[in-house]
This record gives structure tokens, sequence and C-alpha cells, in this order.
């Protein structure tokens, strides 16, 4: 569709794009877990950044450490000093997405300084409504703060997630404002869905539907060939996700409380993430 009808369009990185506004995909998460399988999906990067992001981590190097990569680059020295961050140590990224979760209005100062009781943790908040207030029509996690913005490495590409809470089921819409089809939009499919089965798990609810709405999706013009020969596989079931041991508190999941069953993805196809 974006190939078909999208328009070119220049972009903050150089490479250009081929770029829709507003689209929309609905996810069903009862039976299977949206974990694409037209070519292999870095499953363990999911999983530890989502973790990274409640921890209300900043730090790219924690990351780096456990063999996750994806922010390397937003973190490194050239980066940072381009985009005007010169004081700052390498591998700290601002406060980005866990530090808006977990922290979101308190005074920034760097990737080190203990945050606990700063600012508002919108995590907590919704993770109490939904088990308190579950009819509620305002749970929503913001990572978007404007006041931040020019503080950030790279200002947040999903911006803002609601649930909602019916016969039993937790569903979440995200709002995304950009979409890089390619590489990124396959990762945050997962990571909230992801997200939704650890809030359901500990809210007592079921996995219901994640709704996924972007608003500029966009092929990178570098990522059009490898796009065509993915479009030409015929996608497989999707796999099931398990939790493996019963967890109350968002803060005690750990990688391996998650297993992967029946994920037969096509192999890995190579694309470069445009900085």
């Amino acid at each position: 569709n974006i190939l078909e009808t999208g328009s070119r369009k220049e972009d903050r990185t150089g490479t250009g794009t081929v770029s829709v506004f507003g689209l929309q995909a609905r996810y069903n998460l009862r039976d299977s877990f949206p974990l694409l399988t037209t070519k292999r999906v870095f499953w363990k990067g999911i999983l530890e950044e989502l973790l990274w992001f409640i921890k209300g981590s900043t730090n790219s190097n924690e990351l780096s450490k456990k063999g996750v990569r994806i922010w390397d680059a937003n973190g490194s020295r050239d980066y940072l000093d381009k985009q005007g961050f010169q004081n700052r140590e390498e591998g700290d990224l601002g406060p980005v997405y866990g530090f808006q979760w977990r922290h979101f209005g308190a005074e920034y100062k760097d990737m080190h300084t203990d945050y606990s009781g700063q600012g508002i943790d919108q995590l907590e908040y919704v993770i109490e409504t939904i088990k308190n207030n579950p009819e509620d029509r305002r749970i929503i996690m913001c990572a978007w703060n404007p006041k931040d913005l020019p503080q950030m490495a790279l200002p947040p590409c999903h911006a803002l997630c609601q649930f909602y809470v019916v016969n039993g089921e937790l569903s979440c819409q995200l709002y995304q404002r950009s979409g890089d089809m390619g590489l990124g939009v396959p990762f945050n499919i997962a990571s909230y869905s992801l997200l939704t089965y650890m809030i359901a798990h500990i809210t007592g609810l079921k996995p219901g539907d994640f709704v996924h709405t972007l608003g500029d999706a966009h092929i990178y013009k570098n990522h059009i060939e490898a796009l065509k020969i993915q479009l030409q596989r015929e996608p497989r079931p999707f796999p099931k996700l398990k939790i493996l041991r019963n967890v109350e508190n968002i803060n005690e999941f750990k990688a391996e409380d998650f297993k992967l069953e029946g994920y037969d993805p096509y192999p890995t196809i190579k694309m470069e993430m445009a900085v």
C-alpha cells in the first residue's frame, strides 16, 4: 500500500522515504502473539528493550552489555556531539521513553541519577487504574513531553498508548507519530503487545487486541528492495507467548519469564538503520 500510493519525502536522516499519513492495524492477542514471520525479528531485543523501559533506564550501555545494540547509534559519542550533547556521557540518551513512563515531569540530570519518587509514575498509574477503575477512559501513558524534547537523543516515535478493559480482556492502542515500516514497526507491534500481555497478567485479565495507529508511516528508500523480497513471502501463523511464572509486580519481570512457542519465521532480511 505504501509503495503503491505513498509520496516521496525527504527526511531528517537524509535517506529519503516513501510515506503515507494515517494507517491503522489490529492484532488479536487472544491465542497468538504478533511477531512478524515474513522475516526473523529480534525477539531478545524486543524483550530486553521493554524491560529496560519499565526499569526507567536511559542508559543504552545497559542494553549493549546484553547484546542488544539497537540504541548504540543514538547513544554514540559522534551522534550525541552532533546533537549538541558534548557534555553528556556516551550512552546517555536523555529523558527518553523509560524516564517519561516512570518519572514524567521530573528534572532530568543524567543517566546515573536515582529518580525514585520523582515525577509521575505513569506505568504504575495505568496498572492501578486497570485494577481499581477498569471502566476509566483515561488509562493513558504518554512519552511525548514537549518540555523534555530538546534533551532527548531521539524524540519518541511511539508517543502515546491507551488501555481498554472489557469482558475480562485488556486491549491497547498505540499512537505512533513516525513508523519505519522496514525496521522499527515490527519491533513496536511486538513490544506493545508484550506490554499488554504483562499488564494483563498482573491485573488478572486476558490479552485482547492491540490496535496500532500510525501517523507518518514510511519506507526508507534503502529498504525498498528488501521489502519487495519480504512481500513475496507468504505469512506463517503467529507464535504463542507463555508467561512461565506468576508475577504480581511489573518491576519483577525477567527475560526468562517469557517463552515463545511455534515461532517459525523466514530468514533475516538485512536493512540498515537510518540515523
